[in-house]
């Protein structure tokens, strides 16, 4: 496997010339002893979408692959479900010999025989003879463990030579020394080892022409400086100290770690999709493509947002376009809520850990630090190609540590906030149904014939609920409840201010569950948080809901400034909608639940000077002087 791909039965070679033969070949060959489902196979089958039969042609590349490798084939390629398992030991592959090499030498280094480490060492780099499996065509398969397994050479080599730097052999490792950075000019860890080395034999001067040769460079190419420990290595050497710095002797990687690679399941955190979703073609087509396409631009986004009102429907949508883009996502889907059980905001390296024991990682190799964990988090990300569901996300800085930083990855984002602090995102804003597909949910719920009978109750029940998906499903479920009630009757219940919010509400769903969730976010805002929620309650009071910067002002007794400030705000939080020329509505339901918190949460006297201040004003002077009920909606 370390270079071409090549089956040998005793002294005779055998030839797996079929090129999806051997990709099936050393896909079970990365996770030896270990069940490969058939759908994992076949992601690295075709690197493009899989075709209807996948599933099936892979059992007859097996079958044929068996059928090549004869009696070897029928006894080690083993049929479990989901999928296959070959059976091998250590020894039977070059990869093996290499880690089990990497293994003892690990032993022998910590047992302080540094020479036979490194001759450990040099018999499992021996076996390397070109590029992992170069003759095996699946880009998937050289992009992910490929080029995981190169590195894992590299850092071996480099572990090699640090011991025979230790060692004092550095007249020895000079040739090589100077190939592997004439490979890698700017690998400043190898850099400072060939540094090192020829300041040992006497070489100084061309140490440090070699130091401002790569500095030259990475100021060129990237704009910035060599690391610190390099520059400590010329500081030194510049200084004449007789030990410049020493690179530890100990082993870069845990070993072994292209097994842990290989074996991490692939995870499937998607919750179900809602089966009556409706409607939403149009922004279900518009974020798949942001995700699916964006990500092969050039410069894909750094997230892909949807953002709407309370109870819109902004996770059915992550979920179906989610479930859908799945065969694009090969490594896996990860989901994870960001609100925490009081409406708390969850840390980021909560996720993270979350994420990473759902990659299959144990608790004891995460690390406990915050940003050593995130870290871990973004390196495992970076070299899969996984799907990241966030849902119920507050702020932007929860989304930010967890982007991943290169890679094939993608982020797909719930909020019922503007994330506008996201660089790079790609935003999609969800609107209330028309009435239309509103009238078609409640179909899909009720059956065609009690609508039909009805259509102008359905129609108002569709008005009432402000075409809010989440309305619109409890007003149906209760509907489906209670046979006996008709729609007109639903239809007079809702209409009724008052009671509106008590008529939404079924099991754990409940439209002011909805909206206190994001009320009570205004508050958690560190600097406006208390005038937010107050505007917020104020804004049930102004006639029509027709709100400007004005009337907020004479409510609240602030500056017009600091009142278009809370109302952009609000528009943010998607409390309220801009209807341009600085107007601002708010739709009935919301309207509703700022009144009642206006009752809960204001007393009467406040609310009548509020009220006196804006018949003062100009505004109409026949409103309620005491708030004997919810104000007309």
């Amino acid at each position: 496997m370390l270079g071409p791909l090549v089956v040998r039965s005793g002294d005779r070679e055998v030839a797996v010339s079929a090129p999806r033969q051997r990709i099936v070949l050393t896909t079970l060959l990365l996770n030896p002893n270990k069940v490969v489902s058939v759908d994992r196979i076949a992601q690295f089958v075709w690197d493009e979408p899989l075709p209807p039969s996948a599933a099936a042609t892979v059992r007859t590349y097996v079958m044929r692959l068996r059928r090549v490798l004869g009696a070897f084939g029928a006894e080690r390629i083993q049929t479990v479900a989901p999928g296959y398992r070959i059976r091998i030991e250590e020894s039977d592959t070059d990869l093996g010999r290499f880690l089990a090499h990497r293994i003892e030498a690990k032993r022998l280094a910590e047992s302080g025989d540094t020479a036979a480490a490194v001759r450990e060492l040099d018999r499992g780099l021996m076996l390397w003879r070109s590029d992992p499996f170069v003759d095996v065509p699946c880009t998937r398969l050289h992009d992910s463990e490929g080029m995981h397994l190169a590195e894992l050479r590299l850092q071996t080599l480099g572990w090699r030579m640090d011991m025979q730097l230790a060692l004092h052999r550095h007249a020895e490792i000079l040739p090589e020394l100077r190939r592997v950075v004439r490979e890698q000019p700017l690998h400043e860890a190898f850099v400072g080892r060939l540094m090192l080395a020829l300041s040992r034999v006497g070489r100084q001067p061309e140490a440090l022409g070699l130091f401002q040769r790569v500095r030259a460079d990475l100021i060129g190419q990237f704009g910035m400086e060599p690391g610190p420990e390099l520059r400590e290595v010329q500081r030194r050497i510049l200084r004449g100290e007789d030990e410049p710095v020493a690179i530890a002797a100990t082993p870069p990687v845990e070993v072994p770690a292209i097994v842990d690679t290989v074996e991490i399941p692939m995870p499937a955190q998607l919750p179900p999709a809602v089966r009556d979703f409706t409607g939403r073609i149009a922004e279900t087509r518009e974020v798949r493509d942001l995700l699916i396409d964006g990500a092969r631009a050039e410069r894909p986004a750094s997230a892909v947002i949807v953002t709407g009102a309370a109870g819109v429907g902004k996770t059915s949508l992550l979920l179906r376009v989610a479930h859908a883009a799945s065969a694009d996502f090969p490594d896996g889907q990860l989901y994870a809520s960001l609100e925490g059980a009081p409406g708390s905001p969850v840390d980021p390296a909560c996720v993270a850990l979350h994420c990473l024991i759902g990659l299959g990682l144990s608790r004891s190799a995460i690390p406990e630090d915050d940003a050593d964990r995130l870290a871990l988090y973004r390196s495992v990300v970076a070299r899969r190609r996984i799907l990241i569901v966030l849902d119920d996300v507050c702020d932007a800085a929860q989304v930010r540590p967890l982007l991943p930083g290169s890679g094939e990855s993608r982020i797909l984002v719930g909020s019922r906030r503007r994330l506008a602090g996201l660089d790079g995102s790609s935003t999609v804003v969800l609107r209330s149904l028309d009435e239309r597909t509103a009238v078609d949910l409640l179909t899909g719920i009720l059956g065609r014939e009690r609508i039909e009978a009805k259509p102008e109750a359905a129609r108002a029940i569709v008005h009432a609920c402000a075409g809010l998906p989440l309305a619109l499903r409890i007003a149906g479920l209760r509907a489906l409840s209670r046979p006996n009630r008709s729609l007109s009757e639903t239809a007079q219940r809702l209409s009724d201010p008052p009671q509106v919010l008590d008529e939404l509400q079924i099991g754990d769903l409940a439209v002011r569950a909805a909206l206190a969730r994001v009320y009570d976010a205004l508050g958690r805002c560190s600097r406006k948080g208390s005038d937010l929620c107050k505007a917020f309650r104020c804004l049930s009071m102004i006639p029509d809901h027709n709100i400007e910067a004005q009337t907020v002002a004479v409510l609240l007794e602030c500056s017009v400034g600091h009142a278009e400030e809370l109302l952009d705000d609000l528009a943010d939080a998607h409390l309220l909608q801009a209807a341009g020329g600085g107007h601002y509505t708010m739709d009935r339901l919301t309207a509703a639940f700022a009144c009642e918190r206006m009752y809960q949460e204001e007393l009467s006297g406040s609310y009548v000077a509020a009220l006196r201040r804006l018949g003062r004003n100009g505004y109409p002077a026949d409103l309620p002087v005491a708030p004997p009920g919810p104000l007309p909606i």
